[in-house]
C-alpha cells in the first residue's frame, strides 16, 4: 500500500514577481563580491528588488527565485543558470523582497530583468 501524502505538501506554489529594479549594493554588502565559482574577479554587487505576490492560503518557505538578467549589451549575466536564489518567506498577499548578485565587472550596466518567478512550498517544509 503506498504512501498518501497531503496535497499541499507536495504542491509547489507559483509566486508572481513584478515592479523589479535593480540597484546597486550598499558598500557594506559589496565586500567580498566574486563571480559564480567562487573565482576571485573583478564583480559589481546589484540588489534586485522588487513585490512578490503569493495568492495561496498559506506562507510559502524557501521560494525558489527564477529568471534571466540580460547587460546593456544584451549577453547573459548568468551564464546557462536560471535558478538566482530564493526568498525564505513569502508572506499571504504582497510583499517587498531583495536578491543580491553579483555580475563580471566587465558586463555593462543596466541590467534587464526578465521572465522573473518564484516556487515554493506552502505551509511548513520539514528536512
Amino acid at each position: 500500500m503506498g504512501t498518501l501524502w497531503p496535497a499541499d505538501a507536495i504542491a509547489l506554489t507559483q509566486i508572481r514577481l513584478f515592479d523589479l529594479s535593480t540597484q546597486e549594493c550598499p558598500p557594506e554588502m559589496a565586500e567580498g563580491a566574486v563571480t559564480s565559482g567562487g573565482t576571485s574577479m573583478p564583480a559589481n554587487c546589484y540588489l534586485i528588488v522588487g513585490k512578490a505576490e503569493n495568492t495561496s492560503n498559506k506562507p510559502v518557505y524557501n521560494a525558489d527565485i527564477f529568471g534571466r538578467i540580460y547587460d546593456a549589451n544584451n549577453n547573459s549575466v548568468m551564464m546557462n543558470r536560471t535558478r538566482l536564489g530564493s526568498i525564505d518567506e513569502v508572506p499571504i498577499g504582497v510583499s517587498d523582497f531583495q536578491l543580491r548578485i553579483s555580475v563580471p565587472a566587465n558586463q555593462p550596466a543596466p541590467l534587464k530583468l526578465e521572465q522573473f518567478k518564484a516556487t515554493g512550498f506552502a505551509g511548513t517544509v520539514r528536512r
